[in-house]
C-alpha cells in the first residue's frame, strides 16, 4: 500500500533535475512512489529522468506528447497516484534528507484535510525563510476562516501547492486538480477552492522545501504571452467565490488580490514583449470591467495610492475608449 504519492513535473530543467533527484531519493520510502512527469521537455531531462526511475525506489515516470503546463502536468501526476497522501515538488527545486517522514508524520497526527508549511526561498547564494501567512500552528482549523481579512495577506495568498499535504479524500471530492492548461498562477483558483471548500486543515513550522527563485526559464522570469494566465486564473476565482453562500464576505479579499496582481504585472510592464504589454493592458482592462463594480471600488480605495492610481488611470482610458467607440 502507498502511504504517500510525491507528483513532480519536469520541464526543460537539466540543469537542476540531477538536485532534485537526489533530494527525492534521500526522502525514498518502502510505500512512497514517486510520479515524475515529463511535459514534453527537449533538452536533457527525459535521459535524466530516465537514469532517475532505475535508482530512485518507487519512481515511475509518464510522458506528456505534447506540453502541456505545469496544471495540466500535475493534474497527470494526480491521475496517476495511488497514495492515501499527496505531495508535489517542482523539477527545479529541492529538499532536505527526510522530510516526506515529518511531514507526513504531521499530517497523520493532525487529521485534517490538508497541511501546509513554511519553505526556504533560493535566489543564487541567499537563503531566505517563507513563512505561511497564518500565525496559529498545530491546530486544526476551519480553512474558510483563515481567507479573510482582505487588507492582509492571508492563507490564499500563499498558493504554493509544493507547501504542504493532501489527503486523498480531497481528489475523491473534486478539491485537488488544478485548471486544465493554465500556464502560470494556477495554484491561485486551486488554493482558493481548497479552503472555500475542504473540511479543515493546519500549519506546522517545517522547513524543508527548497524553492529555486530567479530561474531563467521559470515563466515569472519571461514576459510572454504565457504569463498572461493569471486573468484567466483570477477570473476563475472571482467567478467561483461569487457563487459562494460568503460572497458578501469573500469577495473584497478576491477582488483586492486580483487588482493587486494587475498592479503588480502593471508596473513591470517593460518586461514583456510589446505586443504582450499591450494585451496585458487590454485584457486587464476588460478584467476590471468584469468586477463586480462596487466591490472593486472600495477595493481601489483601500489599496496604495501607486497601485489605485495606476489601476484607475487603466480603468478610465478603457471607459473613454468604450464610450468613444460606441458614439462612431
Amino acid at each position: 500500500m502507498v502511504k504517500l504519492s510525491v507528483i513532480v513535473p519536469f520541464y526543460n530543467v537539466q540543469t537542476y533535475a540531477p538536485d532534485t533527484l537526489r533530494s527525492l531519493r534521500a526522502n525514498a520510502r518502502q510505500d512512497f512512489e514517486f510520479i515524475l512527469v515529463d511535459d514534453c521537455s527537449t533538452d536533457e531531462t527525459p535521459e535524466i529522468l530516465d537514469r532517475a526511475a532505475r535508482d530512485l525506489p518507487g519512481a515511475v515516470v509518464v510522458r506528456h506528447e505534447k506540453n502541456g503546463g505545469l496544471a495540466t502536468a500535475r493534474n497527470t501526476g494526480i491521475d496517476a497516484a495511488s497514495g492515501t497522501y499527496l505531495t508535489f515538488l517542482d523539477g527545479d527545486d529541492w529538499l532536505k534528507p527526510g522530510y516526506y517522514e515529518e511531514l507526513l508524520a504531521a499530517i497523520e497526527e493532525l487529521g485534517c484535510d490538508f497541511v501546509r508549511t513554511d519553505h526556504v526561498q533560493c535566489t543564487a547564494r541567499a537563503r531566505t525563510i517563507a513563512r505561511a501567512p497564518h500565525g496559529m500552528r498545530d491546530t486544526v482549523l476551519n480553512p474558510r476562516d483563515a481567507i479573510l481579512p482582505a487588507d492582509r495577506s492571508t492563507s490564499v495568498d500563499y498558493p504554493y501547492a509544493w507547501a504542504g499535504i493532501y489527503h486523498r479524500r480531497l481528489v475523491d471530492n473534486g478539491l485537488l486538480h488544478f485548471r486544465h492548461g493554465l500556464r502560470t498562477a494556477e495554484d491561485r483558483p486551486w488554493i482558493w477552492r481548497l479552503h472555500r471548500e475542504a473540511e479543515s486543515f493546519a500549519v506546522v513550522g517545517l522547513l524543508g522545501v527548497f524553492y529555486r527563485r530567479g530561474v531563467a526559464s521559470s515563466l515569472t522570469q519571461i514576459g510572454d504571452v504565457r504569463q498572461l494566465d493569471f486573468i484567466r486564473a483570477f477570473d476563475q476565482v472571482i467567478d467561483e467565490t461569487a457563487k459562494d453562500p460568503d460572497a458578501a464576505d469573500l469577495l473584497p479579499k478576491a477582488v483586492r488580490t486580483y487588482c493587486a496582481i494587475i498592479a503588480h504585472h502593471l508596473g513591470s510592464i517593460e518586461r514583456f514583449e510589446p505586443s504582450v504589454a499591450r494585451k496585458l493592458r487590454s485584457l486587464s482592462a476588460a478584467a476590471l470591467r468584469r468586477m463586480p463594480q462596487d466591490v472593486l471600488l472600495e477595493a481601489l480605495d483601500s489599496m496604495d495610492h501607486e497601485r489605485a492610481s495606476r489601476l484607475r488611470r487603466l480603468r478610465r482610458r478603457s471607459a473613454s475608449s468604450a464610450t468613444a467607440e460606441v458614439a462612431a
